[in-house]
């Protein structure tokens, strides 16, 4: 469920217009999205192997610090932090409110952005079970919209738009937009290492996180890429090129001014749900920081009924901070940059892992190994590369946050608790 809810987010529904305008081909565009689903699927099966191995709260902050070493794992936890969950979190808030706006004229869009995550973070500080079974019945609601909007697109739309708009693929796949849309299509499925997070509170996690992983992803893959012919056969790509509420526009143009007002309500409880998911699983990153630096102690503490209140204290201040600090897009590149350094350093530690402890439990063995993890960390270093030329501003920022996480683990260095 966590998997499938901290995917399905603001990317699906507000890249697609801003692909075809960078990549200009509607059916370069549905392979983007395969790629996408395929490098998320690669890096599922590769955290696996590690998470079952190490099952941990704690993500990449564990993993890291197990694999490489306590600063590494210190920097990742940081990364998380500002970038893996803080940032999404105030993107897909954003999100939220554009939508809702449309339902409610006149309102803040920022105040609004900001209601909703002090009001999930207070959910969530709360209370654990409670935050769980509404993440549960959130994401139940989505896959059920989603999949009915898929098909009933897939019966009203008309496939005649994609391939007129569809000329040149070859060369479009080939061409630096198809790489940089890539950065887009990669924050709109981040996400996929969801359980990786909450490893500590899975039952019986080598056999259940690694299904959890893949399952989701590919789940995930297949509503993405439905979702996408319906809105890329509702009307002619000119009309969708560089237009942000591509659902919307495909809403009206299928089903009508009216259904277009519902479909705007339902992403709204869509954005929701992702915000709830993203604000659920981070603050297990910081806890497990807190537990091994006595600096951030204060971290670890809980309500009565175990909710982790002053990591999501933390977490729903810098996403506010973030909110009211930069644009939409920036924090897309951002985020997509930072982001796939982290992860690719992850599953190159599979290879460190089986390597230098050969003996290690390992309940479950990445699929595909070598090739699995090679393609991903590949694809990563591509996607990083091009971002870095397409957007420098956003890359030198991803770059000072990993910096900024390497000066903080100094000061905290002195605080470090030995148990490793």
């Amino acid at each position: 469920m966590l998997v499938v809810a901290s995917m399905i987010g603001t990317g699906i529904f507000t890249t697609t217009g801003f692909l075809l305008q960078d990549i200009g081909s509607s059916l370069a565009v549905l392979l983007s999205w395969v790629f996408g689903g395929v490098i998320a699927l690669f890096g599922a099966l590769s955290y696996a192997e590690l998470v079952a191995a190490m099952p941990r709260n704690g993500g990449e902050y564990l993993l890291l610090s197990r694999i490489y070493h306590p600063a590494v794992g210190f920097v990742a936890g940081w990364v998380s932090l500002v970038v893996g969950f803080s940032a999404p979190i105030a993107a897909s808030a954003l999100a939220f409110a554009v939508y809702f706006s449309t339902l409610v004229p006149g309102i803040d869009q920022q105040a609004a952005a900001i209601v909703l995550i002090l009001l999930l973070s207070m959910v969530h500080a709360a209370r654990v079970t409670f935050g769980t079974g509404l993440q549960n019945v959130f994401t139940v609601a989505k896959i059920l919209v989603v999949v009915a909007f898929v098909v009933g697109g897939l019966f009203l739309g008309d496939t005649t738009h994609i391939t007129e708009g569809s000329a040149g693929t070859f060369d479009s796949m080939l061409s630096p937009g198809f790489a940089t849309g890539l950065i887009f299509v990669s924050f709109a499925y981040s996400g996929w290492n969801g359980a990786a997070y909450i490893a500590g509170e899975v039952k019986d996690p080598s056999r259940s996180l690694p299904k959890a992983l893949a399952l989701g992803t590919g789940i995930v893959t297949l509503l993405y890429l439905g979702l996408n012919v319906v809105f890329l056969s509702s009307a002619p790509a000119s009309s969708l090129s560089g237009v942000i509420d591509v659902g919307n526009i495909a809403a009206v143009s299928l089903f009508g001014t009216a259904a277009a007002k519902l479909f705007s309500a339902v992403i709204s409880l869509l954005l929701v749900s992702s915000v709830s998911a993203m604000i659920m699983a981070g603050p297990r990153v910081y806890q497990a920081l807190g537990e091994d630096y006595k600096c951030f102690s204060f971290l670890t503490t809980r309500t009565k009924h175990s909710g982790p209140i002053y990591a999501v204290a933390l977490q729903a201040f810098a996403a506010i901070i973030m909110l009211i600090s930069a644009s939409f897009d920036s924090l897309l590149i951002y985020i997509g940059f930072t982001l796939s350094v982290s992860a690719g350093l992850t599953v190159f530690g599979l290879f460190v892992m089986r390597r230098r402890e050969p003996n290690l439990e390992r309940p479950y063995r990445c699929w595909g190994y070598p090739l699995t993890p090679i393609l991903f960390i590949a694809l990563s270093c591509w996607m990083v590369i091009f971002s870095i030329s397409a957007a420098p501003i956003a890359a030198l920022a991803g770059l000072a946050t990993i910096a900024s996480g390497g000066v903080l683990y100094l000061i905290a260095k002195p605080s470090a608790v030995v148990r490793r």
